[in-house]
């Protein structure tokens, strides 16, 4: 599903980036719109820098405090995207990088895309020839799951072993 929106995906948005950059043009002119296009090159830049390096600090902790920076790692990979999206001259592109990038709105990107990422996965794993195995992990009928049907066996547990002296001294049948 999301491959089939994928290549229209890409073609849209340059051909977007460009009429927004005209239509600025011409509503504030063209040395305007190229300096509004450096500003927000400029000021992406600097704020990239800025959380790119708190984001590698938080890496840092995490990983010298011995747990796993799973948050930081997303954290780091979702600004650098941003980053890359601050680089590309585009007024859609920067308002992009700079919500992936701000502190305050990185959190939802990084649940949407976790979910999308958790998403792929399972669709990947259902379609793998152990997508049966993925179906049942946890659910009713999986085992130790809640509702497992089976046969109960009752009986009883019998030690023929014993201990002499710290050590364990089998006894054995005689076959009769």
């Amino acid at each position: 599903m999301t491959r089939r929106w994928l290549l229209p995906g890409l073609l849209l948005f340059p051909a977007v980036e460009i009429v927004l950059l005209v239509l600025a043009g011409r509503a504030i002119g063209g040395g305007l719109t190229l300096v509004l296009l450096l500003l927000g090159a400029v000021a992406g830049m600097w704020l990239m820098r800025k959380e790119g390096r708190r984001a590698w600090s938080a890496l840092q902790g995490a990983a010298q405090s011995g747990r796993m920076p799973d948050r930081e790692l997303g954290d780091s990979a979702i600004v650098m995207a941003g980053g890359a999206l601050l680089a590309i001259p585009g007024f859609l592109s920067d308002l992009v990088g700079i919500f992936l990038i701000l502190p305050v709105t990185r959190p939802i990107a990084r649940r949407g895309l976790a979910w999308f990422f958790a998403r792929r996965v399972s669709d990947i794993a259902a379609r793998s020839p152990y997508g049966p195995l993925f179906d049942r992990m946890g659910g009713p009928g999986a085992p130790g799951g809640p509702g497992q049907q089976g046969p109960v066996v009752h009986g009883e547990v019998i030690h023929d072993d014993e201990v002499v002296e710290g050590h364990v001294v089998v006894r054995r049948r005689d076959p009769q």
